[in-house]
């Protein structure tokens, strides 16, 4: 039998009592509104009004999947990522907030040159939510971007295609299927060794993809294949943007200013005062 919108979002509530990341009205709310592409002031005026069979349905399954431990983002299919609903799944990583404070940085270091045709690479793309983000802020800049996985562009040309932006992408390993040089190069790449493996949660372990976030050589492997790159890939006054993982900053800073000595590099720590950038200026 069906029910109102405000008994669906109740037993939502109920349900998800369990869920320590995400059990509130609020959270219920943010699932509904996206599943069923509506405003939270539209969800209140329909407050008292019955869903229809199929969407009590559809949103049943959705709440019993978050209820045994799926990500909302990859159970409703979106998340939320600088002012944009990008679509996920499986194959790729739920963008995080901190990867748009990497983003913050990027354009902050380009907000001089913002009209000039620059080239911008990101390597391991993912849902594409980074080269989306910098395409539709520095519109003139020449973005491409890069994944291992061929399921992964897929779901980022999906997304670019959305949003409207102008992307190029390479199914490459890092720089193995690239040729051009590149005046900023951006990546979030895997960087959790398996040391931290435990300190994962049992949601991110079980359902995102392993290939985008371990990483050999404790966590710094894909830095090391990046940076041993860059001579050939970057140009000479171009620009890297790096987000890393906690504990991270000494040896990827170590790993660049070993490569680039006369070259400028700093980090900078996200707003919870974490460890989460590293920049180099060539």
């Amino acid at each position: 039998m069906t029910k109102t919108y405000f008994e669906a979002r109740k037993w939502a509530s109920f349900t998800l009592k369990n869920n320590s990341e995400f059990n509130t009205l609020a959270d219920v709310d943010f699932i509904m509104t996206h599943l069923f592409d509506m405003t939270q002031v539209q969800l209140l005026i329909k407050n008292q009004t019955k869903m229809i069979e199929a969407d009590w349905k559809k949103f049943q399954n959705v709440i019993n999947e978050i209820a045994g431990g799926m990500p909302p983002q990859y159970a409703i299919g979106r998340a939320d990522f600088y002012g944009m609903q990008l679509k996920v799944n499986n194959q790729v990583l739920i963008p995080r907030v901190e990867t748009e404070e990497l983003i913050d940085w990027v354009l902050e270091a380009t907000s001089e040159i913002d009209e000039k045709p620059l080239k911008v690479l990101d390597i391991g793309t993912g849902s594409g939510a980074i080269a989306i983000a910098i395409k539709q802020n520095r519109p003139a800049f020449k973005v491409t971007a890069t994944d291992i996985s061929d399921a992964a562009l897929q779901v980022a040309k999906e997304n670019a295609k959305e949003e409207e932006t102008d992307i190029s992408f390479v199914l490459s390993d890092v720089f193995d299927q690239i040729s051009d040089k590149y005046d900023i190069i951006i990546s979030n790449p895997p960087y959790i060794s398996e040391a931290e493996l435990e300190d994962m949660g049992a949601s991110v372990v079980s359902h995102e993809p392993s290939l985008a976030l371990f990483a050999a050589d404790n966590g710094l492997a894909v830095y090391k294949q990046i940076i041993a790159g860059l001579n050939q890939h970057l140009t000479d006054i171009g620009m890297v943007f790096f987000e890393i993982g906690f504990h991270q900053e000494a040896d990827v800073m170590k790993l660049l200013k070993s490569e680039f000595s006369n070259s400028q590099v700093t980090s900078r720590h996200d707003v919870a005062g974490n460890q989460r950038m590293v920049k180099l200026v060539r």
